[in-house]
């Protein structure tokens, strides 16, 4: 059983940053892709991006490409996801996801990650 506990959200304005962290508990941290969704009221969740166990490959939604950015730290059992020149759509409840069934290539696939965090808030206002 892995524990993922998200934190850092929070309210900032248009064009500012945030830096979102998920700090995993369990040893078999570094074995796993690691994803972030995102969900706003009335709508279905949505990949924001994803980074393999090593960190060497990562995949982002192409509403975020180049905005923000996935890095983790396996010494310390944690995902980051760097937010810069956020919008007012990227305001959502944002959620860390583990995949213990992927390694290698990250996935898009809500099915496809075991565990998953109790969400954060991030809201732009704009």
């Amino acid at each position: 059983q892995v524990q993922l506990v998200e934190s850092g959200g929070g309210l900032v304005q248009a064009g500012g940053s945030l830096r979102l962290s998920c700090a995993a508990a369990g040893r078999a941290f570094r074995t796993y892709v690691m994803g972030w969704f995102r969900q706003t009221p009335g709508k279905e969740r949505e990949f924001v991006t994803a980074i393999t166990y090593s960190g060497e490959r990562t995949d982002y939604a192409d509403s975020v490409k180049g905005r923000f950015t996935i890095s983790r730290d396996n010494a310390k059992n944690s995902v980051y996801l760097q937010m810069n020149s956020l919008k007012s759509e990227d305001t959502a409840v944002y959620y860390c996801a583990a995949s213990a069934t992927r390694w290698a290539t990250p996935t898009r696939r809500e099915n496809e990650y075991d565990y998953w965090g109790q969400g954060t808030q991030v809201t732009v206002s704009s």
